[in-house]
């Protein structure tokens, strides 16, 4: 059975679509998918967290250096989503350390929460958003997949427009980061108790889609193909 040809929402169910998961599972994509099946805005909060995390490298600071973290983090531009150096895997690792940095965490917590309550709904991928940014949302995915996946991924995305990409880095860097994304003291990476966990690992993107949207319309309470 397919996935429906028209988005269909329950008339009584807000469409915040939260998803959470970790670094190269392919959250961004379903959720960027996701949002343009049901015509909703998206929101990819990593990009926050690389934003500042770049703010600070360029401000010439530490990365643990809060108060500078959290002043890039209040003062961020509205078009901070086009600068290319948020795309790097250096900004990706950056990012994972200022996003431990509880005053940046309570910086950004507004924006998020304001984006998600736009009155026609939302979706939002990163980390935390079914735990702590948008907690009764109605639908919540957990997306991952195993290290070696993710990081094979990465690589071919990379590889297209630099030479010098290498797996073996990736994958040791994909590593580190959900070390370090588990072991944190402020906010580990974890699902929610009510997410649906989406392993990805021998998913393509299409298959990996068409689970992610029967699983959005069965916690979103809308019809299904052939009802």
């Amino acid at each position: 059975m397919g996935a429906p040809t028209a988005p269909v929402i329950a008339a009584n169910t807000a469409p915040v679509i939260a998803i959470d998961g970790p670094a190269a599972s392919g959250k961004g994509t379903l959720a960027r998918r996701l949002a343009a099946h049901y015509g909703l805005p998206w929101l990819d909060t990593g990009l926050l967290y690389r934003a500042v995390a770049v703010g600070v490298l360029n401000h010439g600071a530490a990365l643990d250096d809060e108060p500078v973290a959290v002043a890039i983090a209040r003062g961020l531009p509205a078009d901070f989503a086009d600068n290319p150096a948020l795309r790097t895997s250096e900004a990706g690792a950056a990012a994972s350390r200022v996003a431990a940095l509880p005053g940046v965490r309570a910086a950004l917590l507004d924006a998020q929460r304001a984006f998600a309550a736009r009155p026609g709904g939302a979706v939002l991928d990163g980390r935390d958003i079914g735990t702590v940014i948008c907690p009764d949302a109605p639908a919540k995915l957990f997306v991952t997949a195993s290290a070696e996946a993710r990081a094979d991924r990465r690589y071919r995305e990379l590889a297209a427009r630099d030479p010098a990409a290498s797996y073996d880095r990736i994958l040791a860097d994909i590593r580190k980061r959900d070390a370090d994304d588990a072991s944190r003291a402020v906010a580990p990476l974890v699902p929610a108790a009510d997410a649906v966990l989406l392993d990805t690992t021998s998913l393509d993107i299409d298959g990996a889609f068409t689970n992610a949207l029967a699983i959005v319309q069965r916690l979103l309470g809308a019809p299904q193909p052939g009802r």
